[in-house]
C-alpha cells in the first residue's frame, strides 16, 4: 500500500527554523499536487501550504506566508516544508498528502493515500 512518512519535526525555540520532509512510497513524478496541513491540540486540521504538480505554483495560509516555503523533488518522491521564524502558535503535528490536482482544501487530499503519522513541531522557549 502506498504511504506517506513525515520527518524533521522537533523542539525549537521561537524564531528558530525546521525543515520537514514528506516521503511518498511511490513515484510522484508531477502526478500530484502536494500539500502540508497541521493540527494543533484541540483544533481541527488546517491547511498550511500547497504546491502544484509542476511546482510552478504555491499557496500558503496567511499566518505562514513569508515564513514557510514549500518545495518538491519528484526525483526523490519528496516534498519539503522549510519553516523559518517559528512562533509558539506554529506548534502542531504536521501532515503531508497528495491530490490529483492543485488544491488548498483538505477534502481533496487523502483520497489517494491515507494520512501518515505526522511530525510533531513544538515551538517553545
Amino acid at each position: 500500500q502506498v504511504h506517506l512518512v513525515e520527518t524533521g519535526g522537533g523542539l525549537v525555540q521561537p524564531g528558530g527554523s525546521l525543515k520537514l520532509t514528506c516521503s511518498v512510497s511511490e513515484r510522484t513524478d508531477k502526478k500530484y499536487g502536494m500539500a502540508w496541513f497541521r493540527q494543533a491540540p484541540g483544533k481541527e486540521r488546517e491547511f498550511v501550504a500547497a504546491i502544484s504538480r509542476s511546482g510552478s505554483a504555491t499557496r500558503y495560509e496567511d499566518s505562514v506566508e513569508g515564513r514557510f516555503h514549500i518545495s518538491r523533488e519528484d526525483a526523490d518522491n519528496k516534498a519539503y516544508l522549510q519553516m523559518d521564524n517559528l512562533a509558539p502558535e506554529d506548534t502542531a503535528v504536521y501532515y503531508c498528502n497528495v491530490a490529483p490536482f492543485f488544491s488548498t482544501y483538505e477534502t481533496d487530499y487523502a483520497n489517494l493515500i491515507p494520512w501518515g503519522q505526522g511530525s510533531q513541531v513544538t515551538v517553545s522557549s
